[in-house]
């Protein structure tokens, strides 16, 4: 029951600081995003349909003003996936 709780605090928090949320995820994910296309994922069609698909997913939720909690998990997806693909092409 506590977790329960523990996690519903955390998502109204989040709800709560919503405006400060967007703009720390747009600008994490839109020049993360950035940076691993110019790394050189624009060379193959791939690894930038990978990239551009869960950012664009998440800059979408944002301009939809979509619950924090789907934001929150896109944009951990595409961070995970943008850096990844760094370490990969960096390979």
């Amino acid at each position: 029951m506590e977790a329960q709780t523990n996690s519903q605090s955390r998502i109204e928090s989040l709800e709560f600081n919503r405006f400060g949320i967007i703009s720390m995820v747009l600008l994490v994910v839109g020049c993360l995003g950035g940076l691993t296309v110019g790394f050189g994922a624009v060379k193959e069609v791939w690894s930038l349909t990978l990239i551009v698909i869960p950012t664009m997913v998440t800059l979408s939720l944002l301009i939809a003003v979509a619950p924090m909690k789907y934001i929150m998990t896109s944009a951990f997806v595409a961070v995970v996936i943008d850096l990844l693909m760094i370490t990969y092409l960096a390979l």
